[in-house]
């Protein structure tokens, strides 16, 4: 397996799990319950572009691979040990560059008790240790409030903006790029999450 993986985390009720094929049907319920609430940020292939099929079955098994490859870390996000979300690490780019993107969406249902901060956070500091990564990068549209509120709450830099960065919902998006360096935190994401208030 790759350094840093597989991985269990946790802080309180809120949790990371790797994610695994027993998940289907509970991954399966969250996204068609949260279908309205997350269609909007979902990201989706331009005209003519061909993914990997539109199932879980299909979706584990790839990002399995790639996380034994060293290029991805799946997370399930839990509370009280029950799935209610997810954080995806991905790509993970080594030698020079020891950077990963994270992403993230969480059940509608448990959204304003805090759990996607501190998910994000105990993943970045897995990162920043264990997996001795240098840097990590947030992408988002300019109109996802809950999202920017993450990145505000883990104190995030905003590096620019990004024109027609992603395929999001059926069309080219503007992105704003935020990154985290390993220096940034010497005392740990969620340590300064912790000392920024407290969660909403």
């Amino acid at each position: 397996m790759a350094r840093g993986w597989p991985a269990v985390l946790a802080d309180g009720q809120i949790g990371v799990r790797p994610l695994v094929r027993r998940d289907a049907a509970t991954w399966s319920r969250l996204r068609a319950e949260n279908a309205d609430w997350l269609h909007r940020w979902e990201a989706t292939l331009p005209p003519g572009e061909v993914g990997i099929p539109d199932s879980y079955g299909a979706t584990i098994a790839n990002l399995r691979r790639r996380a034994r490859e060293g290029a991805a870390m799946p997370f399930v996000t839990t509370w009280d040990s029950q799935m209610v979300g997810q954080v995806t690490v991905s790509p993970i780019t080594r030698g020079s560059a020891m950077t990963a993107s994270i992403g993230y969406w969480l059940a509608k249902s448990h959204a304003g008790r805090g759990i996607t901060p501190t998910a994000v956070a105990l993943v970045a500091d897995h990162l920043f240790t264990t997996a001795r990564l240098h840097r990590i990068e947030i992408s988002l549209r300019p109109e996802n409030d809950a999202s920017l509120r993450v990145v505000q709450k883990l104190g995030l830099t905003e590096v620019g903006l990004a024109p027609r960065y992603l395929h999001i919902c059926g069309e080219w998006r503007d992105h704003r790029i935020f990154q985290l360096l390993a220096e940034d935190v010497p005392e740990g994401v969620l340590t300064r999450l912790r000392a920024g208030g407290a969660r909403t």
